[in-house]
């Protein structure tokens, strides 16, 4: 009996003794990334930022006691904050993307090449949401860039190289792999995506640099990372390439910020238990929860508890995942849509347009005369949803800049003014009437978030 275990433990080592041997050629010896390193890198760019943060005021600055006590509460002046990062040039004349949160809001920013070579850079196009920004570099020309790969390519388990700037060390190759496709869950502050996964070590100096494939196509722009220690663990994130191509031809088109297609609803996965009282085989899609009534998906009789479950022939199963489809495709663009409607199964062609602006925003300030003089208010319609991430449901006038009473007061920008004194909101000149009318007392009803609340003064 022995002997026969002997045996069979030869037998099952001897293959893998078999397998391994010394490489025998030059070529096997110089295998490496080298060439892709080679050619990828001179497109990487590290990014220093200096943006300036206003301290807040401190509530006790007028005061002739407790000001002197509390003289050092909230600081005194602006600092100065600077960032870094890293950025990957996407044309010969100096265009560059890198991540809103490395340069958003700066006041200086200077991109230096692999071969130290530096130049001031100015933002063409910053959004925070999906965390990228476009940043043209000044007197640049014949810059080395990187070519794009379709993100929509890519696959669980191909090889990539993740270059940038970690801890400003300077610029660092690591390799690894596709761990995943359409993370949609990660949230990370304002950012709300749709991300490649990749078990390439990035950290904190990564943020904007390249995620590349082994033939040196830019497949992602890195951007995040999941860690409890603020290191690598093996689990980082990237944008895909499919939107940054869509960042750079809305740059080149002059806007300065990025336009995406509203879909003017709000819906949540469809789970098992849901998917058996659909109809459907198996769990999938989105089902709809609430709807605008300006929403493009009404023309084509969808209502709550519809479902949709293919954007432009890809299966959609969150929320980010549609939005993400449909930025993908762009303005204008025509895209299938897939869906259930009233428990059917239909298949349509859609326009994607951005939110319109109707009623118009008539954006005023409200006069001297005013109980809160100086605030800039606008009216509610589809446009502004979208840009301040309200609810479909949202009614009243929005604060879009309190102004220096406003602030005292306790407004917010983004608040929703619903009443003065009692008295309904339904447009700005109406909030500027009922304010200049305010007499003796002020009682302001605001809805913040998810919250209400009334603000009450004398006057």
């Amino acid at each position: 009996m022995l002997r026969i275990l002997v045996i069979l433990m030869m037998g099952f080592v001897m293959p893998v003794a078999a397998d391994t041997r010394v490489p025998t050629s030059g070529a096997e010896i110089q295998l490496s990334f080298v060439p892709v390193v080679k050619a990828a890198a001179p497109a990487v760019v590290n990014i220093y930022a200096r943006r300036v943060i206003e301290r807040t005021h401190s509530p006790f600055a007028d005061d002739p006691f407790f000001g002197q006590l509390f003289r050092d509460f909230g600081g005194r002046g602006p600092r100065v904050e600077n960032s870094l990062g890293s950025g990957v040039i996407l044309g010969s004349g100096g265009i560059v993307v890198s991540n809103y949160h490395v340069v958003g809001q700066a006041t200086d920013i200077r991109v230096v090449l692999n071969d130290r070579r530096e130049f001031s850079a100015r933002v063409l196009m910053g959004d925070e949401e999906s965390d990228l920004a476009i940043l043209q570099l000044e007197g640049a020309e014949d810059m080395p860039a990187l070519p794009l790969r379709d993100s929509e390519t890519v696959e669980v388990g191909e090889l990539v190289l993740a270059i940038g700037n970690p801890f400003g060390v300077g610029q660092t190759v690591s390799s690894g792999i596709v761990s995943g496709l359409a993370r949609s869950g990660l949230a990370t502050g304002n950012v709300r995506g749709y991300f490649i996964q990749t078990d390439a070590p990035i950290n904190p100096g990564n943020s904007g640099g390249a995620l590349v494939d082994i033939e040196g196509r830019l497949i992602g722009i890195n951007t995040a990372i999941l860690s409890r220690s603020g290191g690598s663990n093996g689990i980082g994130f990237a944008i895909p390439s499919a939107l940054v191509k869509q960042f750079v031809a809305q740059a080149d088109a002059g806007k300065t910020h990025f336009e995406r297609p509203w879909a003017g609803l709000t819906g949540q996965p469809v789970t098992a238990d849901m998917a058996e009282g659909l109809g459907l085989l198996r769990p999938g899609g989105i089902i709809i929860s609430d709807i605008h009534p300006a929403s493009p998906f009404v023309t084509h009789g969808f209502a709550p508890g519809d479902v949709i479950l293919a954007v432009g022939g890809e299966e959609v199963n969150t929320p980010a995942e549609m939005i993400y489809r449909m930025s993908v495709a762009g303005l204008g663009a025509s895209v299938q849509v897939a869906a259930r409607i009233g428990g059917k199964a239909q298949t349509f062609d859609m326009i994607l347009a951005a939110a319109p602006e109707t009623p118009p925003r008539a954006s005023l300030e409200t006069s001297a005369k005013a109980a809160v003089p100086g605030m800039q208010v606008s009216n509610i319609n589809p446009g502004v949803l979208a840009e301040y991430d309200l609810p479909l449901s949202a009614a009243g006038v929005l604060v879009e800049r309190p102004g220096q009473v406003g602030l005292r007061a306790g407004l917010r920008q983004g608040d929703l003014l619903l009443s003065v004194n009692g008295t309904q909101i339904t447009d700005t000149a109406s909030a500027n009437a009922a304010l200049e009318g305010a007499r003796h007392r002020l009682a302001l009803e605001i809805q913040r978030g998810t919250r209400r609340m009334m603000l009450r003064f004398r006057l």
